[in-house]
């Protein structure tokens, strides 16, 4: 299968990731019990595929809004959740999770404000953290692989790149540290650096134009940056 529930790189704040087509039922109908279970899985499929993460009490609240219940009572938090359960089985457990959440905007330190400095953290390691916590319990175990991206920066220092290299630095660590913690359940944690990669957000933001992207590339041995197919084959 090509989508999972509650699997998604993190999204910044201001993204709006949308979901795959309309939605399968309408709400106010009436009681939990008019609908059924194939019904209900249908919901939680639609609302998993905005690529958002989220606990099954998280699915739970978002599917009872967009059936109109205010308020969850047992009935209704047990088909729910029978729902939720319904789609795990059906598309079964994980084989490979990519946290790719990346935020970046070249500054120089005392140009930049705390919160543009968190707002990185937040994403990488943050961002990070939360899908590879939140997927753990539907990862096949064992067998699974968690690849995290990371960048040159976690390692290698550049100007107007101190929040990013603090991000990056972070990322690495928490893919050692759960690699040692997860590798006794037959989790593999690994993480990959790719440098610049054209046909990217952060490309277009660290080279705008022909002659930045011209400077960059006379920099390297082959003389250009990577595609993405390239690090799509390196991830594989």
């Amino acid at each position: 299968p090509t989508s999972k529930p509650f699997v998604s790189e993190a999204y910044a704040e201001e993204d709006t990731p949308t979901r795959d087509g309309p939605k399968p039922v309408r709400g106010n109908r009436g009681p939990i019990t008019e609908y059924s279970q194939r019904q209900l899985s249908a919901l939680v499929r639609w609302i998993a595929s905005d690529g958002l993460l989220r606990t099954k009490d998280e699915m739970i609240e978002v599917a009872m809004a967009e059936l109109g219940f205010r308020r969850g009572g047992a009935r209704i938090v047990a088909a729910l959740t029978a729902a939720i359960d319904d789609v795990v089985r059906q598309l079964g457990p994980l084989d490979i999770v990519v946290c790719g959440a990346a935020g970046n905007f070249p500054a120089p330190a005392m140009g930049m404000s705390p919160n543009g400095f968190k707002a990185v953290i937040d994403i990488d390691v943050l961002g990070t953290f939360n899908a590879m916590r939140l997927t753990f319990e539907h990862l096949r175990k064992p067998g699974a692989c968690i690849l995290n991206v990371s960048a040159p920066q976690a390692q290698h220092p550049a100007m107007m790149q101190a929040h990013v290299a603090a991000a990056k630095a972070g990322v690495d660590m928490l893919t050692k540290s759960l690699a040692l913690e997860w590798g006794s359940a037959g989790v593999r944690v690994n993480a990959i650096w790719p440098g610049g990669v054209f046909g990217t957000e952060g490309m277009q933001r660290l080279a705008p134009t022909d002659e930045a992207r011209a400077t960059l590339e006379s920099r390297l041995p082959l003389g250009r940056c990577a595609t993405l197919d390239d690090i799509a084959e390196t991830a594989l």
